[in-house]
């Protein structure tokens, strides 16, 4: 769900591109089109760590509550991408979710881990 998300973000920003008048390979112009090019790249910025955060919690922790962690993350990054959108100032829920998402996954790892280690 979370590369669908990103997907559709990068959709956004072609449609954007082509209403606001940005031609490729610009990356600025409109501020209504740099609003949906930062929401894609943040987007890019957040699956890096997410994606294999998300895949070792659920290997070596719980595939249903890493499944659930996985949807908040999403929820977040749509939250995030409709405030951003529309206001950026107010995007700050959206990001906290899904930053709160990623970093509960990547330390629910990590403890698994050390416990692991440690015995």
């Amino acid at each position: 769900a979370a590369l669908f998300v990103y997907t559709y973000h990068t959709f956004l920003v072609s449609l954007a591109r082509v209403k606001y008048g940005v031609d490729a390979p610009a990356t600025f112009g409109h501020e209504k089109f740099e609003r949906y090019f930062r929401v894609q790249q943040n987007d890019v910025e957040s699956l890096v760590v997410f994606i294999p955060s998300l895949w070792l919690f659920s290997l070596f922790y719980d595939t249903k509550i890493g499944s659930l962690i996985g949807a908040l993350f999403v929820v977040g990054r749509i939250l995030y991408g409709e405030a951003y959108f529309r206001k950026p100032e107010k995007r700050g829920l959206g990001f906290l979710v899904s930053f709160f998402s990623t970093s509960i996954l990547l330390l629910g790892t990590s403890l698994v881990l050390f416990k692991n280690i440690a015995k």
